[in-house]
């Protein structure tokens, strides 16, 4: 396969998917092609409608640990003082074990960050992975039927401004 580098490292969405858009055609179809360090949910849709097929970053991990959790309508910052009360999941469509019985409400991992307890990061970083996956099998599923509007409605955090819709059109 072929790796594409050099990108995300303080691009623009735009630009990241500009830069994409120009490589990925000029590898070979039958090889996979890697894009290295992209991982918000607009720059991974924006890469596989350019025929990019494997991605890696931190960005699930490493924002679980500092209480940012991605939700299909964007991320939520647990330690924002708003969540104190909140006794609703990170994200209720979410199937994974901070989401999943209502045992973690926003509140208690409010205070599991407040309190530097490490099973908070441990949670948050739980449901950032779960949330890709279901991005990413969902992104599969789109593939195969074709219905991208129907993704951007479930999806509204991976629509970008500018780079998909000069895509599409």
């Amino acid at each position: 396969g072929y790796a594409i580098g050099g990108v995300a490292v303080g691009e623009s969405s735009d630009d990241i998917a500009r830069v994409v858009r120009h490589t990925a055609p000029l590898l070979p179809a039958d090889k996979p092609r890697y894009l290295m360090g992209v991982g918000y949910e607009r720059d991974l849709l924006a890469a596989v409608r350019a025929g990019v097929d494997m991605f890696d970053c931190v960005l699930p991990t490493r924002n679980g640990r500092n209480a940012n959790a991605f939700t299909p309508t964007g991320q939520i910052r647990l330690r924002n003082a708003k969540y104190a009360e909140d006794q609703r999941p990170i994200d209720p469509s979410c199937d994974c074990l901070a989401c999943a019985g209502g045992n973690f409400t926003r509140a208690y991992l409010r205070h599991l960050f407040m309190a530097d307890e490490m099973l908070g990061p441990i949670l948050a970083s739980l449901h950032n992975i779960r949330h890709f996956q279901r991005f990413m099998h969902d992104l599969r599923a789109t593939i195969v039927n074709g219905d991208w509007p129907a993704l951007s409605e479930r999806w509204p955090c991976a629509v970008p401004a500018s780079s998909i819709a000069d895509e599409s059109a």
